[in-house]
């Protein structure tokens, strides 16, 4: 498992058992055996019907390939990036001292929801409310951070019907929105909220070559990406588990966009495994538990520490605050450079500048 590495919020887990009512993808299942038809469902998809142009954009100064489809850009099958915070060319997120910030169009927020709390609200038109109060009273049960219904408050998750299940990753500010089709389960819920608050997908960590093999030739064709790991997308840095979670509810299945019928994950034997979408594993809680500790055993940092209000940030690790991916180091920050290497940086009125 992993922190949001952003992008990273960035910085960002098996019982088969996926509910009656999973979303499907666009695939002709019709031909799938039936093993292999459940575990299609178990992929979260935003447009199952659509496969959009596939391109490279720069989001928190990362590149990724996104798809684009009606008007979204879509991340790795459900993640949704902002468009007004993305460029189709490397943007300067970080500034000299002195100079003011000229780049008004990335993100400010923090990526982490501020004090473990997340506003929600509930279109009116959504089908089956109850798979929402089911899975926000599974986040709280097992994790430290609590979801208010929003009442006025500017930065919250919005519930809406979609074609399919999809989020925004971390908090991005404003309304976000997560979309739940009809055939999105409770399951399906709690892993869109795990992206909402800085879950990365589990099978795409750095070191998921030790654990799995990828067979290309099984994926649907413009499909590839998705299995893309984060450091071939650019980033590096620890996992909150030693080993790959093969029971992370962040987790795809064996035939996950598959085109054939055959599987597109393995294990490193050939096999193929059961994923599951009831409950957040113990290494998704480990994860949400580093990014998000517990309030009530934190203490109050002192004036020196003013810049690090949010508690918890581990050395080595990568995270995306105010539209921008750094690196903690030695409880520092450092900022990756196209043409220098790593810079200290800081933090300033929600800007970055060099040290």
């Amino acid at each position: 498992m992993r922190k949001l590495k952003f992008l990273y919020l960035l910085p960002v887990l098996g019982i088969i058992a996926c509910s009656k009512d999973s979303i499907s993808e666009n695939t002709e299942i019709e031909n799938l055996p039936q093993e292999n038809v459940v575990n299609q469902n178990l992929t979260e998809v935003a447009y199952p019907k659509s496969k959009g142009i596939v391109s490279d954009i720069y989001y928190a100064g990362q590149k990724l390939p996104v798809a684009e489809i009606e008007g979204n850009y879509v991340y790795q099958g459900d993640i949704i990036l902002p468009k007004s915070k993305a460029a189709s060319q490397f943007q300067e997120l970080v500034y000299e001292q002195g100079k003011a910030p000229t780049n008004k169009s990335t993100g400010r927020t923090s990526g982490m929801w501020p004090d473990n709390t997340v506003y929600y609200a509930i279109d009116s038109d959504l089908p089956d409310k109850e798979r929402v109060y089911d899975a926000i009273k599974h986040w709280e049960t097992n994790t430290p951070i609590t979801f208010i219904e929003r009442s006025g408050e500017a930065d919250y998750v919005y519930f809406t019907p979609g074609s399919g299940c999809s989020s925004y990753l971390g908090q991005v500010g404003g309304r976000q929105d997560i979309t739940l089709a009809s055939g999105c389960s409770t399951g399906n819920t709690i892993h869109e909220i795990g992206h909402a608050v800085g879950l990365w997908h589990e099978q795409n960590r750095v070191d998921r070559e030790n654990h799995i093999r990828i067979y290309y030739k099984n994926v649907r064709n413009g499909m590839e990406y998705n299995f893309e790991t984060y450091a071939e997308g650019g980033y590096d840095g620890k996992e909150f588990t030693s080993n790959l979670d093969f029971g992370s509810i962040m987790m795809y299945s064996s035939y996950s966009f598959s085109k054939n019928g055959k599987p597109t994950i393995v294990k490193k034997d050939g096999s193929t495994f059961s994923v599951q979408r009831n409950a957040l594993s113990a290494g998704d809680i480990q994860g949400i538990e580093s990014m998000y500790p517990s309030t009530d055993s934190t203490p109050e940092p002192d004036e020196e520490e003013e810049e690090d209000r949010e508690p918890g940030y581990i050395n080595g690790e990568y995270y995306t605050m105010f539209g921008v991916t750094v690196l903690r180091y030695y409880d520092l920050w450092y900022y990756e450079t196209r043409h220098h290497g790593y810079r200290q940086v800081k933090l300033i009125d929600d800007f970055w500048y060099y040290s």
